[in-house]
C-alpha cells in the first residue's frame, strides 16, 4: 500500500492535552492527519527544518507523504533511515543517529520527527534528548503499541545486554500525531500485539473502558471510529497519569503493569522478533499479573480467567508456554526480572490487581514467592 499521496483527513482530529506546565504538548488523534500535522508544524515551529528517522520499511511506506506534506508548507526535511526491529535500540545505532543528525546541521531549534514505531520512537527521542543538550522532538508512531504508549510521555533509551530500556533519558516531544490511518498498514500480527497496551488501560484502573474492549475490540481492528476511540482514550489515560507523575516516581509505574514479566521475556528471547514482540510479552505478562494477583489472594479467579479469555479471543498469547523455544527457566525468568527498573535495593517490585480496573503498585515481592509462581505457571498448574 502506498502512501504517497495522502488522503484527506476524514474530520477534526480529537486532541488530547499532555498537561506538564512549560513542557505541555499535545496528541492529536485521527483517520490522514499527516498533512494536517505538517501544517500544525509549520505554524508551531516557524523557520524549522526537520530531521525525520524512519526504519527502512516506512522509509518507503510513509515518509514520502509526510515529506510532500511538510515540503508544501515550506519545512525543508532530511531523511535518516535505520533498519527495523528491536536490534536497532543499540549503543551502535544510536551512535550512528547521532552522527547522522550532526551531519545534516541539525540545530536545538530545530526538530527530530520520528515516524515509525516504538523503536523508532525511544531511539529517535533518547538521540533528540542529548543532541546539542536537547532538540525539539514530535513523535508520529505508525504502530498502534506506539500511538497509545511509548509516544506519550517523553520516556526514551535503547537497550543492554542487561536488559530492556535501562539506558535512556526523560525527554517529552513537543507535539505527537497519531494517525490511525497508518495502522491499516500494519500486519495482522503487529496490530494484535499493539492491541495489548490498549486493553492495560483497563486493567489499570477503568473497569469500564476493559468492559468496552470486550464488546469492541473487532471493530477497533477494522478501524472504524472505534479505533480511534481506543486510540484516544487510552492516551487521554496515560496523559493523566504522566501529568501526575512524569517521571515515575510515583503512580506511573502502573502503566507498568504486565512489563515485569514482559521485559523479562524478551530479554531471554534476546529481543528476537521472530519468537516474540513487545506486545506479545505484555499480554502474557497481563495474564500472568492477573494469575500472581490470583495466587497471592489479591484477585479471584474469575477475574484472572477474564484477562486471559479476552487476550486470547483477540489471538494474542496468554502462558509461558505460548513462548516459541520455551521461555527458560523460572530461575532464568526472575534473574531477567532482577533488571527492572523498578528493583529498589535488589527487591523485586510487581504491579498486581485486586480486580480489573485495580492495579496497584506492590514493592518488596519475596522473589521466593515470584519464583514458587513461575515454576508453577512453567508446569502447567
Amino acid at each position: 500500500m502506498s502512501a504517497a499521496v495522502p488522503a484527506p483527513a476524514t474530520a477534526e482530529p480529537i486532541v488530547v492535552p499532555v498537561a506538564l506546565a512549560e513542557r505541555s504538548y499535545d496528541i492529536l488523534i485521527g483517520r490522514h492527519q499527516l498533512c494536517e500535522a505538517a501544517e500544525t508544524i509549520a505554524r508551531r515551529f516557524p523557520g524549522a527544518r526537520a530531521a525525520i528517522v524512519t526504519d527502512e520499511n516506512l522509509a518507503a511506506l510513509h515518509a514520502p507523504a509526510l515529506e510532500s506534506c511538510l515540503h508544501r508548507v515550506g519545512v525543508t526535511t532530511t531523511r535518516l533511515t535505520v533498519p527495523p526491529g528491536e536490534a536497532s535500540k543499540s549503543y551502535a545505532r544510536f551512535i550512528e543517529l547521532c552522527d547522522g543528525l550532526l551531519a545534516a546541521k541539525i540545530e536545538r531549534n530545530d526538530l527530530v520527527i520520528a515516524l515509525g514505531g516504538g523503536v523508532v520512537g525511544d531511539l529517535s527521542g533518547f538521540a533528540a534528548s542529548v543532541l546539542r543538550r536537547g532538540v525539539r522532538l514530535i513523535q508520529i508512531p505508525t504502530s498502534l503499541l506506539a500511538q497509545v504508549d511509548s509516544s506519550v510521555g517523553g520516556k526514551t533509551g535503547i537497550n543492554s545486554s542487561h536488559g530492556k530500556n535501562l539506558i535512556g533519558a526523560f525527554h517529552q516531544p513537543a507535539l505527537v500525531v497519531c494517525d490511525t490511518a497508518l495502522l491499516d498498514t500494519l500486519s495482522e500480527r503487529e496490530f494484535k500485539a499493539g492491541y495489548a497496551e490498549v486493553v492495560k488501560y483497563g486493567l489499570i484502573d477503568d473497569a469500564g473502558f476493559f468492559n468496552w474492549c470486550e464488546v469492541n475490540w473487532r471493530r477497533v481492528m477494522k478501524g472504524g471510529p472505534e479505533r480511534d476511540h481506543a486510540v484516544a482514550t487510552a492516551c487521554r489515560a496515560k496523559a493523566a497519569i504522566v501529568a501526575r507523575d512524569e517521571r515515575e516516581d510515583g503512580d506511573r509505574a502502573l502503566l507498568n503493569l504486565g512489563h515485569t514479566f514482559a521485559h523479562a521475556l524478551e530479554r531471554l528471547t534476546r529481543y528476537d522478533s521472530t519468537r516474540l514482540v513487545h506486545g506479545e510479552a505484555v499480554a502474557i505478562g497481563l495474564c500472568l499479573a492477573f494469575r500472581f494477583s490470583q495466587r497471592l489472594a489479591l484477585c479471584s479467579g474469575q477475574d484472572a480467567e477474564r484477562v486471559a479469555r479476552h487476550l486470547a479471543s483477540v489471538g494474542l498469547p496468554t502462558r509461558l508456554q505460548d513462548v516459541p523455544g520455551a521461555a527458560g527457566t523460572a530461575a532464568e525468568i526472575v534473574e531477567a526480572m532482577t533488571q527492572d527498573k523498578k528493583v529498589k535495593r535488589g527487591a523485586l517490585t510487581f504491579i498486581l490487581a485486586h480486580g480489573i480496573g485495580k492495579a496497584f503498585i506492590a514493592p518488596g515481592v519475596a522473589t521466593e514467592a515470584a519464583l514458587d509462581f513461575i515454576e508453577s505457571e512453567l508446569a502447567g498448574a
